[in-house]
């Protein structure tokens, strides 16, 4: 959960340092409105696509978490099970 939340994190503060970079450079833009307008566009193709790459990652780094939890969880399950068997194993020949 602590990935996630640095996640959240990292892309409030990407998508409030678009914004702010936007605004600023509408106001203080010396190029004519076309060109600002076209350099908005790419900044915030730019910004989606490392979004969209983190995301990925985060994805990714998530599934190996639950791969590695389910192989555990099997793992415990086979070692439940044989702890279980060789008690009634046990049992029977102490009857005998």
């Amino acid at each position: 959960m602590e990935n996630l939340n640095g996640t959240g994190k990292l892309i409030g503060a990407l998508v409030v340092g678009a914004l702010a970079g936007a605004a600023l450079g509408i106001l203080f833009a010396p190029d004519k409105g076309s060109k600002t307008r076209s350099n908005i566009i790419d900044g915030a193709k730019e910004l989606a696509s490392d979004v969209k790459k983190k995301m990925t990652d985060e994805a990714a780094a998530l599934r190996k978490k639950a791969e590695d939890l389910e192989n555990l969880a099997k793992e415990k399950v086979e070692e439940v099970f044989e702890n279980g068997k060789h008690k009634v194993e046990e049992t029977f020949k102490s009857q005998k």
